[in-house]
């Protein structure tokens, strides 16, 4: 197989396939994918075939956390980038609507995002992509850990949407990975505690190993936050978290899950507090691999596990077959 990939047919079926070697265009590059972290939207396709209105109607690759070496560059792209290590921030925006323009790439209407209907991911061994948006790695990074500037930007982005700041006092609700990695982010930019919830005791410990305020959410703690940045998906913790709020505090949601949420609007509206959604990131890669490359996002103690791709369907089971599981990691050329 020259480039063997982990296709979707349907929920749970994956299938390892020889897809066509892609090769780039003018302004992309060709990138030989060395690593791609699990994410929860994978296991999500593979386990009920949409994300909301997000549908799997045709065979698709998945994986999006994605990090690998230049192999191929297309027209107008510096060769002197060949053999250079990348991670790949997954979403591509048409560069020319509003959103774009004014700097919220995000949420631009014709995104084409990775391993999203009907997008292929980067379970494979080769992918192409344009290379504004293939990032450098700084020195000493392997690709399992350049893969995840793509979580380590949803911590980035919350950290940004939160206004997070020296002297916040910050609590994260969910210590799976995004919300262990949301709240070293928080701390790297200067929180003056952050404190993480969560009623798994394993995860609990690997927070408290990491340096982490680690919480049973079921422990009645009261004292006041200034921002609180949810990640579990749960409307429960949400709404039990708001009456910790300080005035003016900042709500970031991050956890996907709850439809609707119950919030005391006596206090949203008495204590002036915001309230934000996120949906992904923008302009945070080079923070993220900063933020990596410095040691500041620990990410050995989540990347529990390593899969060669022809074990992609494994990796996608993984957090369900074991609860200590974290974060899966699929290496393509293993």
């Amino acid at each position: 197989m020259e480039n063997p990939s982990a296709v979707l047919h349907a929920v749970g079926d994956i299938r390892i396939e020889d897809r066509p070697v892609p090769h780039p265009g003018p302004g992309q590059v060709q990138v030989a994918v060395h690593a791609v972290g699990v994410c929860g939207s994978d296991v999500h396709y593979y386990e009920h075939g949409r994300i909301g209105t997000m549908v799997v109607e045709a065979p698709m690759v998945l994986g999006h956390e994605a990090a690998g070496v230049v192999t191929e560059v297309g027209e107008g792209v510096d060769a002197a980038r060949l053999g250079e290590l990348v991670a790949l921030e997954p979403g591509l925006p048409c560069r020319h609507c509003v959103e774009c323009r004014s700097g919220r790439y995000n949420l631009c209407p014709d995104v084409r995002f990775f391993a999203t209907p009907p997008v292929d991911g980067a379970f494979a061994r080769y992918v192409v992509t344009d290379a504004d948006f293939a990032y450098h790695a700084p020195a000493g990074l392997d690709a399992a850990a350049a893969a995840m500037a793509e979580p380590v930007s949803v911590g980035v982005w919350s950290a940004r949407k939160g206004a997070v700041a020296p002297g916040s006092r910050v609590l994260v609700t969910g210590a799976g990975p995004i919300g262990l990695i949301c709240a070293q982010v928080a701390r790297a930019f200067g929180a003056a505690s952050v404190e993480i919830s969560d009623v798994n005791e394993h995860r609990l410990a690997v927070a408290a190993a990491l340096g982490l305020d680690a919480t049973d959410a079921r422990s009645g703690r009261s004292d006041e936050v200034d921002v609180l940045i949810e990640c579990s998906g749960s409307a429960a913790a949400l709404t039990a978290a708001v009456p910790r709020m300080a005035r003016a505090g900042r709500i970031v949601v991050v956890g996907m899950g709850a439809e609707a949420v119950a919030i005391d609007l006596g206090l949203l509206q008495s204590r002036e507090l915001w309230v934000t959604g996120t949906f992904r990131y923008a302009n945070t890669y080079p923070t993220a691999l900063e933020l990596i490359a410095s040691g500041a996002v620990a990410l050995e103690p989540l990347l529990t596990g390593r899969y060669p791709l022809a074990e992609a369907e494994r990796a996608l089971r993984a957090a369900h077959e074991d609860p200590r599981a974290l974060k899966a990691i699929v290496l393509p050329w293993a």
